[in-house]
């Protein structure tokens, strides 16, 4: 059996980066970058040009998000890691209780559990390819979990738990290969936090907050006790979201952010909202993810990896291969083809393929593509 298999030029995609960590890049975010090297890139973010970016940044996020009274759209320095940080340094008080079901949404329990000023979690674990939402908690003060879970192709509801706003907790969710391709209720959180690199169409390098009234008094609540004589809580400037949400205000960050990045992102943000915004990127990208799995539901080789259907991401595809056919070779015989970022997420040690259809990503290329593994796999 052989690796080399070359797909018929008229059967590959147009566009055949189908990532789901950093998505594909429209022209016209290459453009905005090219017209941005004579007047934005290398400015200092503290003047008038980079604040007007981020202005437009913010605006667009409220508008795409429809984004509730009182909430604030808050960026800051580094990715949504960085955030599961500062949601320790400055959103929990003493305990929270989370949903787990893959790498990213474990990462953030982790995170809490080596915080020395925070309590142990309560932790509600999900097998990989189902999701978990953590449940009504005694004494937490905060709910989180991951709106997509990228590691797993998994999809959750982002809804407040039962009773959790009469005990004054708020709900975190990680949003990052979930934002802009899901359709979410804002008012059901208080932080939906997100880095731009997936739906967003940009590089990493920001994360981005939208958060409730209830999120930023907590924060400056926080902010304050540690302000107390013997207190053995800190925050670290870097994770201050207080000197987030007020550098926001002003439309910049805190510490030099990537200009570039911000280039990318109000284009694409732009791009979005003209189009329709939230409610045509969650049907384009429903539509993509729905060609995915009828692919493979009638393919001889090929099944969807999440058996509930309403459990499944239209954001991250997972389609497992049966044993017979190895799923390195056919990844390895689709980029010798230009069509790459077809892997499975590593630890979860799957013969399995993993595909963003994010709003970038043409329904037609994702068409192309199905015609594409077949090939492959006919040939290999």
């Amino acid at each position: 059996m052989t690796n080399t298999v070359t797909i018929p030029s008229d059967m590959l995609p147009e566009d055949g980066r189908f990532g789901s960590g950093p998505s594909k890049i429209r022209p016209e975010q290459i453009h905005a970058l090219d017209d941005g090297a004579r007047n934005l890139l290398g400015t200092s973010h503290r003047q008038t040009p980079i604040k007007q970016l981020v202005g437009s940044i913010r605006e667009g996020l409220s508008e795409f998000f429809h984004v509730p009274d009182g909430y604030e759209v808050v960026l800051g320095n580094g990715g949504a890691s960085a955030f599961w940080d500062v949601a320790c340094a400055s959103l929990i008080t003493r305990k929270a209780a989370f949903g787990t079901y893959g790498s990213f949404s474990t990462k953030f329990a982790k995170s809490a559990q080596s915080a020395p000023f925070l309590e142990e979690p309560a932790i509600y674990a999900g097998e990989p390819g189902t999701y978990r939402l953590p449940e009504y908690t005694e004494d937490a003060d905060a709910y989180c979990w991951a709106h997509n879970e990228t590691s797993t192709g998994v999809a959750a509801p982002v809804r407040r738990v039962d009773g959790s706003r009469e005990q004054g907790a708020l709900t975190l969710i990680d949003a990052t290969s979930g934002a802009g391709a899901l359709p979410v209720d804002i008012s059901q959180t208080d932080a939906y936090y997100f880095s731009p690199q997936k739906a967003f169409g940009s590089d990493g390098g920001l994360w981005i907050a939208v958060l409730s009234p209830a999120a930023v008094e907590r924060a400056y609540g926080i902010a304050e006790s540690t302000r107390l004589p013997g207190t053995r809580r800190w925050i670290p400037p870097f994770l201050s979201l207080t000197s987030a949400i007020e550098n926001s205000r002003k439309d910049q960050t805190l510490n030099t952010p990537a200009v570039a990045t911000l280039v990318m992102l109000e284009n694409q943000v732009r791009w979005l909202n003209d189009n329709g915004g939230l409610a045509w990127t969650s049907a384009r990208c429903a539509r993509s993810a729905s060609l995915l799995y009828k692919w493979a539901e009638q393919s001889d080789y090929a099944t969807p990896f999440v058996k509930d259907e309403g459990s499944r991401s239209h954001a991250v595809v997972t389609v497992d291969l049966d044993d017979g056919i190895s799923a390195s070779q056919v990844i390895a015989a689709l980029r010798e083809n230009g069509i790459v970022d077809t892997n499975g997420y590593r630890k979860l040690g799957r013969n399995q393929l993993r595909i963003g259809v994010f709003p970038s990503v043409e329904p037609s290329d994702v068409e192309a593509l199905t015609h594409c593994i077949d090939y492959v796999v006919e040939h290999l």
